[in-house]
């Protein structure tokens, strides 16, 4: 077994090196590609009957994923959301290994003609304002760690920002304004692929975070967790479905609803939407790279639609038509053709 046939340094190059250096991906596609190679490789191993470290590249074959593809479904239960996202991962290890090595360039085909399942798209979850208002007003404000939860979920729900985003926010990347009826205070949000966008915050959301903030190093992290660390997006997570469940109380509807900080996210643009903003700045506003994602929002939203259609419904006409006469009837019409 060579260096060249040898799986290990193949997957070793491929994490370390492709995935940071050349294509600079986040660190949580990344993570996401590391863990799909921790689940099909003892797989692999298993299926080959090899320790993992004697595992040559041909040894992931594509009858071999395949049957790891057809594992997730049927032993996990994964859905096919899952399974085509640890399949993205597999082609892209394959095509890293076939540009790099001419001489598994076949197997890099086999692999790589391994096709996506065909899944349907969810239906987007997002609240009303009287829910939005009522999740909002679910913190203690009383208390120094209902008032931290109180500015995330109104961060969250300003911005528009996922949970990983408002995890990794800085104080640097909070700019408030000097002249709040001059000037706009913004944050500067690091999305997925380390994109940059620039969010307008309210006034509301200033006053909340500079308790927050006041007298700390720049280099921070806005929102900590208890202990006094930075939050993780898990723990964003946590929070937000515990006041979700605190609120069912109050409105009955949302028991129907899986609230989480991605929720918050499309609650965020469909009101935009409502508000009249255009769809390209809503777009900018979440950073999205394509206007066909951000597009979904017009397409969910029954206030819009019913507005839409009223503007076209057809009216009941409460008068009755006056019948007309048929045209051999007409005596003074008859009259004249003859007189031509």
């Amino acid at each position: 077994m060579t260096s060249q046939t040898a799986l290990a340094p193949w997957v070793r190059r491929f994490l370390m090196e492709h995935l940071v250096a050349d294509r600079n991906l986040s660190r949580n596609t990344q993570h996401s590609y590391r863990d799909t190679l921790r689940l099909i490789l003892p797989f692999i191993a298993q299926q080959a009957q090899k320790p993992i470290d004697k595992l040559v590249v041909t040894d992931l074959s594509a009858e071999r994923i395949r049957q790891f593809l057809l594992n997730l479904e049927q032993q996990r239960r994964c859905g096919i959301a899952t399974r085509n996202q640890r399949l993205a991962a597999v082609h892209s290890l394959a095509h890293f290994i076939g540009m790099q090595s001419p001489e598994h360039l076949e197997w890099c085909g086999q692999v790589r003609a391994i096709p996506f399942k065909k899944a349907t798209s969810p239906a987007i979850t997002y609240l009303e304002k009287t829910e939005m208002d009522a999740l909002l007003a679910a913190p203690d404000c009383t208390t120094a760690q209902g008032c931290r939860d109180h500015a995330l979920l109104l961060f969250l729900y300003n911005t528009g920002a996922r949970a990983d985003e408002a995890a990794q926010l800085t104080i640097a990347d909070l700019a408030f304004a000097n002249a709040p009826q001059r000037d706009h205070s913004w944050v500067l949000i690091r999305g997925k692929g380390n994109k940059l966008r620039r969010c307008p915050i309210w006034s509301q959301t200033v006053k909340e975070l500079m308790p927050l903030v006041q007298g700390r190093n720049q280099s921070e992290h806005v929102f900590l967790n208890r202990c006094g660390q930075p939050i993780t997006r898990f723990g964003i997570h946590t929070m937000v479905e515990r006041y979700a469940k605190r609120v069912c109380a109050q409105i009955p509807a949302l028991k129907t609803k899986r609230v989480s900080p991605h929720t918050v996210r499309h609650t965020t643009a469909t009101h935009l939407l409502r508000a009249g903003v255009d769809i390209n700045t809503i777009r900018a506003w979440l950073g999205h790279v394509s206007i066909n994602t951000t597009n979904i929002y017009a397409e969910v939203d029954l206030e819009m639609k019913a507005k839409a259609l009223s503007h076209c419904e057809v009216q009941e006409n409460t008068t009755l038509p006056t019948p007309t006469k048929r045209w051999r009837d007409d005596e003074e019409l008859m009259s004249f053709l003859h007189s031509l």
